[in-house]
């Protein structure tokens, strides 16, 4: 049956055509325009009937629009540091003594800035503190007067030990004569008083003093037998002495003040009528002069007084042989200035190895150097302690100030830390047990940063980046407290040589006999123990290895062949905290040895002034075989 077509319910006639194509094309076109002329008379009726809307709406709107929050986004324009597009800049320029060898520094208060580059615009100079300010310590010494050769160099001695021990707290000591007393205007009115000798000295010393200017005036036996810390050490530091000092117990040992007061004090003393009657120099002054300061117990004083009631040993040798005397008190200042700083860290020196696995060669400088320190000095009275800490501890060999190696570094106060800083390339070398790194080993195997990762982990924890593990490690290495806390090496350079003067005593180089003997009862047994390590300790041939990897290492760092060049800077771009940590404690050290040298040299040009010219008098008291 057909198909019926219906629409509405009608039948609508169908005869299986299609109408011809023309009238569709003609329905269609009708069509299209229809709809067309619809849309446009629908938006043309719209635009003009909101037209008189949208002018009513828009004050309206401007009014709302002004209570809006508009976040304030930060305008990357060609002058700020964060816009790429941004002019390039010059370096900034070479300061004065700020190399030695490859060792590059810039001086500038933004030293915390995690990437040195990012101040310097050179990717080996390192930005370093300031350095501080170095207050003149003065003493007196008269190379005129008539001495035995054997006595002058015992003094030279003392005068040496005196000029390390004050450097080392963060004075400029200098060796005054008669010269500078004479540069003193007051000087000619000094020798028409015809003083007794003794008392005539003792002005002289004051009188160069005061040629000098504002300063410390300290006796060639005072010496600082104190914490770094303490307070009166810091004070004197400062290099502010807004009133003549004396302390008390002292006399004229150790004296502060500034050049008007002091020569002022001396004016009123030459003109005093009791001059002559004065059995001192602190009696020549009226009493008014000096500020007395009860509170000096950072120094030691080893005046005659003190040498005959405390150390009568070496008190009965002066009475035989004065240059004998002289020099076991030497030898006595230096032992006590060492068992001051070992009582200063009673937890002992921690030698830091943060990846204990195949880095024993690595810091094993760093342990010789703790040994050295833990040693007892030698000393002629061993159980003596100094005369202003008469409660010390002295060094016992049986028990010797504690070494550790801890694979974190701890900020503590009384734990002295050696830190060894390997270069990237170094400590991947040694970690991976191999001389020949390639590209694709840096990057596919090993981490970046690790050995400030691992040392700064108890600080910081893990998850953190390497800029601010990079903080906190230039503060370990620079800041005030960091810089007499600890001591840090490079592994691609020996140890200093100059040791003595960062410490501020002579340090011991031989093991002493700890006084032991073996229990006479046989077998292993009744014998002790030694203790356990916390890792393997690495064998005879493990051992070899290790440091002829390192001597490798150090090579291919100096090497001047540009493919090893380029391996170098592919582990620096992949290791920037440890490089940057290496550049910068390499750059600290070597400033702190161009400073004292620049000291020295200065020092040497004004030697001869004070009578004894460039001989070997003078000589010894510059550590020349140590620069």
């Amino acid at each position: 049956m057909p198909v019926q077509h219906t629409i509405f319910g009608r039948t609508v006639p169908y005869s299986g055509k299609l109408p011809p194509r023309r009238i569709l094309f003609v329905l269609g076109l009708v069509s299209f325009f229809a709809v067309a002329a619809a849309v446009l008379s629908i938006q043309s009726s719209t635009s003009f009937s909101s037209v008189s809307s949208v002018s009513k709406l828009s004050g309206t709107a401007h009014s709302a629009a002004q209570h809006i929050h508009k976040p304030k986004l930060p305008k990357l324009t060609s002058i700020s540091i964060h816009n790429p597009f941004r002019a390039s800049a010059h370096k900034p320029p070479v300061q004065a003594n700020s190399t030695s060898g490859e060792a590059q520094w810039f001086t500038d208060w933004k030293w915390l800035n995690p990437f040195s580059s990012s101040i310097t615009l050179d990717e080996n100079r390192s930005v370093l503190p300031p350095l501080k300010n170095r207050p003149p310590i003065y003493t007196f010494y008269d190379s005129t007067s008539k001495k035995d050769e054997g006595s002058r160099a015992a003094e030279n001695d003392l005068l040496f030990i005196w000029r390390r021990a004050w450097w080392a707290q963060g004075f400029r000591p200098v060796v005054l004569g008669r010269a500078e007393a004479m540069n003193n205007p007051l000087y000619q009115k000094l020798q028409s008083l015809q003083l007794e000798q003794t008392l005539e000295t003792e002005f002289a010393k004051l009188l160069a003093w005061g040629n000098m200017g504002t300063g410390i005036l300290a006796d060639w036996l005072v010496l600082p037998m104190g914490y770094h810390d303490d307070h009166l050490l810091s004070y004197l530091r400062r290099g502010e002495y807004p009133k003549l000092t004396r302390y008390e117990g002292l006399g004229s040992g150790l004296l502060s003040g500034e050049k008007t007061a002091i020569n002022v004090a001396l004016q009123r003393a030459m003109d005093s009528s009791e001059l002559k009657q004065a059995k001192s120099i602190i009696d020549a002054f009226p009493k008014d002069t000096f500020d007395l300061d009860p509170d000096h117990e950072s120094i030691a004083f080893y005046d005659n007084t003190t040498i005959t009631s405390r150390y009568k040993s070496i008190g009965e040798k002066f009475v035989s042989s004065s240059s004998q005397g002289l020099g076991l008190l030497a030898q006595l200042v230096n032992a006590h200035l060492h068992t001051t700083w070992q009582n200063s860290f009673t937890k002992g020196i921690a030698v830091l190895k943060p990846i204990p696995i195949h880095m024993t060669a690595l810091v094993e400088p760093g342990l010789q150097i703790a040994a050295f320190l833990a040693e007892c000095p030698e000393s002629p009275i061993p159980t003596s302690c100094p005369p202003n800490r008469p409660k010390c501890k002295p060094c016992v060999a049986a028990h010797p100030l504690l070494i550790s190696t801890p694979t974190m570094f701890r900020n503590d106060s009384s734990l002295y830390t050696i830190g060894t800083v390997p270069h990237p390339y170094t400590f991947a070398s040694l970690s991976s047990q191999r001389d020949n790194l390639d590209t694709p080993y840096i990057r596919r195997q090993t981490s970046r940063d690790p050995w400030i990762s691992a040392a700064t982990k108890e600080l910081l924890g893990t998850g953190i980046s390497g800029a601010p593990r990079v903080v906190r490690f230039k503060e370990a290495v620079a800041s005030d407290y960091g810089s007499t806390h600890s001591l840090w090496l490079t592994a691609e350079k020996e140890s200093p040589k100059d040791l003595e003067w960062h410490f501020g005593f002579a340090i011991p180089h031989n093991k002493t006999d700890k006084g032991e003997s073996q229990t006479p009862v046989p077998g292993p047994e009744r014998l002790p123990r030694p203790p356990k390590p916390d890792v393997p300790v690495p064998t005879d041939t493990e051992l070899a290895k290790e440091k002829d990897l390192l001597e490798k290492a150090r090579t291919a760092i100096r090497s001047k062949v540009r493919p090893q060049q380029v391996m170098k800077e592919v582990v620096e771009s992949w290791n920037l905290a440890d490089t940057e940590a290496w550049r910068f404690s390499r750059a600290f050290a070597a400033r702190r040895r161009v400073e004292r040298i620049k000291w020295e040299e200065d020092e040497r040009n004004f030697a001869g002034a004070a009578g004894s010219g460039h001989g070997d008098g003078w000589g010894r008291w510059f550590d020349k075989g140590k620069a």
